[in-house]
């Protein structure tokens, strides 16, 4: 009888783990696809809110950093004055 009690005690666990497991990889996933579709929906607005004849740019080269970040040396250094009219 207690043998039972104990097999009964332990598949009771055991199910409640996996019960446990199941539940949150569901309630994960199901997480990930509201934060996928609020995503969605906040870039939607965001394509909604700009005007017609804003300019995109979809894509960037690789080495457009590396020429935006080049340190000029050497040059010319030129004097001026501001003339006033």
């Amino acid at each position: 009888m207690i043998k039972l009690l104990f097999i009964l005690l332990g598949v009771g666990w055991l199910l409640g783990q996996l019960i446990r497991y199941f539940l949150r990889s569901k309630l994960a996933q199901l997480a990930r696809q509201f934060n996928e579709a609020a995503m969605e929906q906040q870039r939607a607005q965001q394509r909604a809110s700009k005007p017609k004849d804003a300019v995109v740019v979809d894509f960037v080269p690789k080495d457009f950093e590396q020429k935006r970040n080049k340190k000029v040396e050497g040059g010319e250094y030129v004097d001026y004055e501001e003339v006033k009219e």
